[in-house]
């Protein structure tokens, strides 16, 4: 398994943190990281670290946090992906520092948030995330929300990756295994992994396949940051076994169901 495959899957959405503050070492350098962090969108994603007591800031879901990370992007076109992309590449940096975080979008008093982030007219905060070192042992609140979402287990690769038409399973070659195994490992609200995929004449198609109640005016589309999420996986894993990678919008010329959208394409090399 390669190194980026294994720090996928071995991170967990954590709830619940030791209570301690994150090292000065690894503040700075996910502070580095965030602020370096681009998309091939070229939508600039801005991050904020909030420290919670000194601004008030609190989840139900959560125990011992002590440190957040708030993202916000300018409304417009494509910016829901571009952040769900952004925003996991923050989040994975954070993991190989053994920081752990889980995306929250509901779950919170967001005027609050988005006040100490200083959210801009124009901007949106779909989401935010606690920082900090998990606890020994989770939560019974924790345990139970895992266990109701089934967060240890994934879609099987037939229902998500798809070969010149929807519901046609992609045979994936032994060369990308661990792409895909990277996209369906990506994290999602409450688990529903949204994305499809479909290869068609070597060019991978993404797909948003949409559940109601996720797209919301003043808070973005999270199950399009969902499939930014995966998406900025596929592109890691594609990059780590030496493609290059590009992106364009186009018309696949692929019938899909009325609850999908197309998002983008990747072409490699």
């Amino acid at each position: 398994m390669s190194e980026l495959l294994d720090l996928i899957k071995t991170r967990k959405s954590v709830r619940t943190f030791d209570g301690n503050q994150i090292s000065e070492e690894d503040r700075c350098s996910i502070a580095k990281y965030m602020e370096e962090v681009s998309n091939p969108f070229d939508i600039p994603v801005k991050f904020v670290l909030l420290d919670a007591e000194e601004n008030g800031l609190s989840s139900p879901v959560l125990t011992g946090e002590k440190l957040y990370i708030a993202g916000k992007v300018e409304k417009k076109p494509h910016a829901d992906i571009a952040f769900g992309y952004t925003f996991e590449k923050v989040l994975l940096h954070a993991w190989s520092l053994g920081v752990g975080s889980v995306m929250i979008g509901g779950t919170m008093k967001r005027e609050l948030f988005e006040a100490a982030a200083g959210v801009a007219d124009g901007e949106i905060m779909p989401c935010i995330s606690p920082l900090g070192y998990p606890a020994k042992k989770r939560s019974v609140k924790d345990t139970m929300m895992r266990k109701g979402i089934g967060a240890d287990s994934r879609f099987d690769n037939s229902k998500l990756f798809f070969a010149n038409e929807w519901g046609n399973p992609l045979e994936i070659s032994d060369d990308l295994a661990d792409v895909f195994e990277m996209v369906k490992w990506a994290p999602s609200a409450v688990n529903k992994q949204p994305w499809r995929i479909i290869c068609k004449d070597g060019v991978y198609h993404l797909f948003e396949k949409k559940d109601k109640g996720y797209d919301k005016p003043n808070t973005g589309d999270l199950q399009k940051i969902d499939v930014g999420i995966a998406l900025s996986h596929l592109v890691l894993g594609f990059e780590n076994i030496g493609k290059t990678v590009e992106l364009e919008f186009l018309n696949p010329e692929i019938e899909i169901p009325s609850d999908a959208e197309y998002i983008v394409s990747v072409h490699i090399n």
